[in-house]
């Protein structure tokens, strides 16, 4: 989460940034706020809110978002979507852990 004083320069290049009003987000996806909010209230992601209670995305969010865009082009449901995404999501992170933990502590790949 991004310090409440940083300057707006140094978060150019910070994922987690949340630099999209509701309206820019939904304009550089394509879609509407109403599509924005269905894939909040699903959970798969929480756009942070700005003090006057505005919804902020960031990039990290906005691709997420299109993600779940390509899967409803495709026929399916949002909340079908949004689940879809959780499970890549979940084996990503899986698969990450256990390349991590199969490699001895010396670097190397553990023999099989």
């Amino acid at each position: 989460m991004p310090a409440e004083n940083a300057p707006a320069a140094g978060n150019l290049d910070d994922d987690d940034y949340p630099a999209y009003t509701m309206g820019r987000a939904a304009a550089v996806l394509g879609t509407t706020p109403a599509f924005l909010r269905s894939v909040g209230e699903t959970g798969l992601i929480a756009p942070l809110r700005s003090e006057g209670g505005h919804r902020r995305y960031s990039r990290r969010q906005l691709r997420i978002v299109a993600r779940a865009r390509e899967l409803v082009d495709q026929g399916t449901p949002v909340e079908a979507a949004c689940r879809i995404i959780s499970l890549e999501n979940q084996l990503e992170d899986a698969l990450r852990l256990n390349r991590e933990t199969s490699r001895k502590p010396d670097g190397h790949a553990a023999d099989i």
